[in-house]
């Protein structure tokens, strides 16, 4: 069977991540799915206090400059236990490398010791109801003023808005040329007038989900990051981030732990489905491995997503057989197996995720229309 030795610093490191995951599941609850659904400033605190915020961050604006496996060794542990990390996910994930990329150094100065320290949480403005997955076809538009642009449009799906003091907005500040020109990146602080965030409750009673309303929102034009109307490329590069990490695999990992004690070993079918599940997640963690370490080819994070977001899925089919009529209640049980669709919708379908490896990795010939 695949497996890794990552050598005792990293499985010390490992050891005490899973204590701090534990702790802070006794202390601030277990939540399935916890990068998304957990929501704890008080559990962020504890992260940016282990110096588990901006691990790889460059030295120079705060962070750590560690192993790029580290981070993924301390996020592992702490979704797979259910730890609540989503107050200071998205900022860690790829708000911060943004901004480190192509942020101004005023940008970096305002913006990334909040970050570092759990003190801000991010929420980032990419889907629409009319776009879909097709990011270039969004319309929500931002208009030079003077020193301002003023932003007008709507944005679903948007995790944590009624919550975050800041909103990564994905906007289009021109029309010329191809739907992929004219697109900015702008941040925008939640609390400027104009602003209207609708929670919206999922079928599971999550509410992460929210839909964004902004009506002649003034946001300074010092807040663009990178290229006015040319940020098509900045978005792909961080949806790299978003799409190659190790949450897509492990989010119901503290669920198939569960199954795991249930289950009945002593029938071989059982063994060979589990057989099969343990092997998904050491072929899941070796993409992943190799995102981080940027041995994958540019793109591939695409196929990372869609293999562990559907072992995921198999992951929850496998729960809810152990449990039988148990997974019916509605509980805490009931509605992290409920929550399994969501797994290849969040971050861009599976189907969106195969055409980006087929044209963009592998080359092949778009299907003629």
């Amino acid at each position: 069977m695949l497996e890794f030795d990552l050598g005792p610093e990293l499985e010390a490191l490992r050891t005490r991540a899973r204590a701090v995951a534990a702790d802070g599941v006794a202390r601030f609850g277990r939540f399935n799915d916890s990068w998304i659904n957990g929501y704890s400033k008080e559990f962020a605190q504890v992260m940016a206090d282990n110096g588990w915020i901006g691990m790889g961050w460059p030295k120079e604006y705060g962070g750590h400059e560690r192993p790029p496996l580290e981070r993924v060794i301390v996020a592992e542990e702490m979704i797979a236990a259910g730890a609540p990390i989503a107050a200071m996910w998205f900022a860690d994930r790829q708000m911060g490398p943004t901004l480190i990329a192509y942020g101004t150094e005023d940008q970096r100065a305002e913006y990334l010791p909040g970050m570092l320290s759990g003190a801000t949480t991010w929420c980032i403005g990419m889907s629409e109801p009319d776009a879909g997955s097709d990011l270039a076809g969004l319309s929500t538009s931002a208009r030079r003023y003077g020193d301002d642009f003023v932003v007008n449009g709507q944005k679903i799906w948007t995790s944590f808005a009624a919550v975050a003091d800041y909103c990564y907005l994905i906007c289009r500040t021109g029309a010329e040329g191809s739907q992929h020109k004219g697109i900015s990146e702008i941040i925008v602080p939640m609390d400027l007038p104009g602003i209207e965030v609708r929670p919206i409750t999922d079928m599971t009673s999550n509410r992460h989900f929210c839909e964004v309303y902004f009506t002649d929102v003034r946001v300074p034009a010092a807040n663009l990051v990178g290229v006015e109307g040319d940020a098509f490329k900045q978005t792909m590069v961080q949806l790299q981030h978003e799409r190659g990490g190790i949450d897509r695999l492990v989010s119901n990992r503290a669920l198939y732990d569960l199954a795991l004690e249930r289950a009945d070993r002593s029938d071989p079918r059982v063994r060979q489905r589990i057989a099969r599940l343990e092997t998904g997640y050491r072929l899941g963690r070796l993409l992943v491995y190799r995102e981080v370490c940027k041995q994958a080819p540019a793109g591939f994070s695409a196929a990372t997503k869609a293999y562990c977001t559907e072992h995921e899925q198999r992951v929850a089919d496998f729960v809810a057989d152990v449990f039988g009529a148990d997974a019916t209640a509605w509980d805490d049980l009931g509605r992290g197996i409920a929550y399994a669709p969501a797994y290849t919708i969040m971050g861009g379908t599976s189907a969106v995720m195969r055409n980006i490896l087929g044209e963009r990795v592998l080359g092949l010939p778009r299907e003629p229309r």
